[in-house]
């Protein structure tokens, strides 16, 4: 009896994208041929994964796990809306959230390799369900909030199914505080953040050499000017930054005559104790994605009408 080596597996597996037990199965069937089990995964239409992996994935879902004061949130990319709004799709993306938040794992790399329910990997399953769906299809990235004490918000934008949508927003608040009030404060502030997408939670959490290219600009635009003028000037500037791109700086949607940090320290009141916001993680669907060039369907029209 022909050895099915891990090795070999893996082999078929870069070959036609196909899922692990099935790439087992295949050379199972074919007694180790290789070429023999490509054929015998067309045959099933299960190497259509590999086809279809070039192809760009820009829309799909956001979806997000809560449970107590931990929650992951996950980008799963597919080719077009349409088949976002499919329920096996829908219920793919909401399976690998929660497997990320039963692993408390963040590393796509390493969520990939997680057991998924009903068998195999997270792997396997985004793979299956390529061939079955007939789109390419990725996880982008996943993240983690989590409190020792305290509550985590969330807010899904232009949401489709519960936890699922197109923008979604998680939170965390550190406090010992009434759990109630802390849950509607952690929603409210979730939703400013999905709405204004501050860059960082505060001036501290911005790369220095992004600040020291928004300083750059300053002294570009005022050159000529005294240096002690200068300095004024770079100094009032970065504080006006600081109120457009960091979430405890920016005016809070809900009352915008106070800062969302003033607003978390009142909390303190309605909340029984100390409130600090210690994190929060915005995900945009499609975000930062390279979606090639457009289609000009005029031009293409005006082509076929030349044939």
């Amino acid at each position: 009896m022909t050895t099915i080596t891990a090795a070999l597996v893996k082999d078929l597996r870069e070959k036609t994208g196909a899922g692990m037990m099935d790439c087992k199965g295949a050379l199972v069937e074919t007694h180790g041929d290789i070429e023999a089990a490509v054929d015998w995964l067309r045959k099933k239409g299960l190497s259509k994964a590999a086809k279809k992996s070039g192809r760009i994935a820009a829309e799909g879902l956001v979806a997000f796990s809560v449970s107590g004061t931990r929650a992951v949130m996950i980008e799963l990319n597919s080719e077009t809306d349409f088949v976002a709004r499919n329920g096996e799709f829908q219920s793919l993306a909401r399976a690998i959230a929660a497997v990320a938040l039963e692993t408390l794992e963040s590393d796509v790399e390493k969520l990939k390799n997680h057991h998924y329910p009903g068998g195999g990997t997270v792997a396997d399953a985004i793979a299956n369900s390529i061939a079955t769906i007939g789109e390419n299809m990725t996880l982008r990235r996943a993240v983690m909030l989590k409190t020792a004490h305290g509550a985590i918000g969330h807010y899904m934008h232009n949401s489709i199914a519960d936890g699922l949508g197109k923008i979604g927003v998680i939170t965390a608040l550190e406090s010992t505080g009434a759990a109630d009030a802390l849950a509607d404060l952690g929603r409210k502030i979730a939703m400013h953040v999905a709405a204004a997408s501050p860059l960082a939670l505060d001036a501290s959490a911005i790369d220095p050499a992004v600040l020291e290219r928004e300083k750059n600009v300053l002294r570009e635009k005022n050159a000529g000017k005294p240096a002690h003028v200068l300095e004024k000037i770079v100094e009032s500037g970065m504080k006006t930054y600081f109120k457009e791109v960091c979430l405890l700086d920016q005016a809070f949607i809900h009352d915008p005559s106070k800062s969302v940090g003033q607003i978390v320290a009142e909390a303190a009141k309605a909340a029984g104790a100390p409130v600090v916001l210690t994190g929060f993680a915005r995900y945009a669907l499609g975000e930062g994605i390279d979606k090639g060039d457009e289609p000009d369907f005029a031009a293409e029209v005006a082509s076929m009408s030349k044939q």
